[in-house]
């Protein structure tokens, strides 16, 4: 008898190449359409995962454009806490393509948020970098004229950069009533003040979250015709939900449901775009006894990002993914820790849930 997955690769079946291998060896990622070179300018946003591939591209010899650096007297400590170096810009977590479509239109203009700044108790607060400078800024002046150098920096990335590696963190956000402007997080959560009559929040659809990319792709390809844009899922959970009728889990699984099946469309419809399924690596391990996800059950562990890292570079470098590294030894109390507070420090997010 003949029918149609006679003809079909390993890749097709889930006994064979995902209960048929080892667990860190899984490797969903097909023929890739996108090809990144030695030389090629590699520019890198999103949410907090998506930090892990400029250091990727560092460790193998690759360019990860950095158009925003720190200046040359802060120590790689210093540099870190202030959000030098994490992405292409020093523009911190971007966790949906409405903020990205945003910071692209304030880079040349196209839009001013009436809700700028916020100033509170002597210091000062960018509502779309709240975390961004440890203690705020000393005057709006200040801040204003650090705004200018970063958004001074998205258009250089814009226009240098070869590739674009985004990945989609989240679909919940808070707007501004007034004209739209989207908040990095919540107004009262880490600067400014809640006010339900000028602050309301928005759960992005799927149909959203691909229309905004598509502008967005649009809008780099207008300054930038030969941009490649890979897209990507960050697999960790939501920190908190704000939609009181629904567990946080149900709402983390919807959300990252949405986000895979909107960049998966885009990589379908558009031109030069690709899709890396980094979500499904990490969640493939939910299968087993071995899970890439720390004892918070959100952070993602070395191993895990080790294997999302391997199979990106064998997919759109070309280079052969080497043999998985041994598994460490579990981290002590200490060592977790550490790990907690790196990942409070470098995502916005987790200050929903500073407990």
């Amino acid at each position: 008898m003949t029918h149609p997955y006679k003809s079909l690769p390993d890749s097709a079946f889930w006994s064979r190449d995902v209960a048929g291998v080892a667990p860190e060896a899984v490797n969903p990622a097909m023929a890739a359409q996108i090809r990144i070179g030695p030389g090629d300018a590699v520019a890198t946003a999103g949410s907090c995962f998506a930090q892990h591939i400029g250091g990727m591209l560092q460790a193998i010899g690759f360019h990860h454009l950095v158009t925003e650096p720190a200046h040359p007297l802060f120590t790689p400590e210093q540099a870190r806490e202030y959000g030098y170096g994490l992405f292409s810009a020093r523009y911190g977590n971007i966790y949906t393509a409405r903020q990205l479509l945003q910071l692209l239109r304030r880079a040349y203009g196209e839009f001013h948020p009436a809700e700028d700044c916020w100033g509170e108790g002597g210091t000062w607060i960018d509502p779309f970098r709240p975390r961004i400078q440890p203690g705020g800024f000393a005057s709006r002046r200040e801040l204003e004229l650090d705004r200018a150098r970063h958004l001074a920096a998205v258009r250089r990335m814009v226009e240098e950069l070869d590739v674009l590696v985004f990945t989609l963190g989240l679909t919940e956000a808070w707007l501004s009533r007034e004209d739209g402007a989207v908040f990095t997080l919540c107004p009262g959560v880490a600067g400014g003040a809640f006010d339900p009559s000028r602050h309301v929040f928005h759960n992005f659809s799927e149909a959203e979250v691909v229309a905004d990319m598509t502008a967005c792709i649009a809008a780099l390809r207008q300054r930038n015709p030969k941009a490649r844009v890979i897209l990507t899922v960050s697999p960790v959970p939501l920190a908190a939900t704000a939609r009181a009728d629904m567990h946080v889990l149900v709402a983390s699984f919807q959300a990252k449901s949405m986000l895979v099946a909107a960049a998966a469309k885009l990589a379908q419809t558009l031109p030069s775009v690709a899709y890396f399924p980094a979500y499904e690596i990490i969640m493939s391990r939910a299968f087993d006894a071995g899970s890439y996800f720390g004892p918070d059950r959100r952070s993602v562990t070395g191993a895990g990002v080790a294997h999302v890292m391997r199979v990106f570079a064998a997919a759109f470098a070309g280079l052969d993914a080497p043999p998985p590294p041994p598994a460490p030894a579990a981290p002590d109390q200490a060592g977790m820790s550490q790990i907690e507070a790196l990942m409070q420090a470098h995502c916005d997010e987790a200050a929903l849930d500073p407990g």
